[in-house]
């Protein structure tokens, strides 16, 4: 079993993956879907380190606004890292039920005010 974590990971995703290596007894399939996972995180906080420093928008050659190519990048690092945790499963206490759709009621029949 792997115990150290990747090398390339930020000290704050290893640290996690370190966290959850020790609490899991994880398969090595889970252990890749973690280190991507970590680096998912890494690379999402990578790009909120440059819209930090360098904002949303820059001004394009046309002098119009524009968003900068980290916003795509910290949003899609965020749902592979969604994804990914869903994938991993470390919840360890569960909905006791399954989850349900809402209700909706139906309007049929009803007859509408004029």
């Amino acid at each position: 079993m792997q115990t150290a974590a990747p090398d390339h990971l930020s000290d704050d995703a290893a640290r996690w993956w370190r966290s959850v290596n020790r609490e899991f007894q994880l398969e090595p399939h889970h252990l890749r879907l973690l280190t991507l996972a970590c680096e998912a995180w890494d690379r999402g906080q990578q790009a909120r380190a440059i819209l930090d420093r360098d904002g949303l928008t820059y001004i394009d050659r046309f002098d119009a606004p524009k968003a900068r190519p980290e916003v795509a990048v910290e949003r899609d690092s965020r749902i592979a890292f969604a994804r990914l945790l869903r994938e991993l499963d470390l919840d360890l206490d569960g909905p006791t039920e399954p989850p349900r759709a809402p209700a909706i009621t139906s309007n049929r029949g009803r007859s509408h005010a004029s």
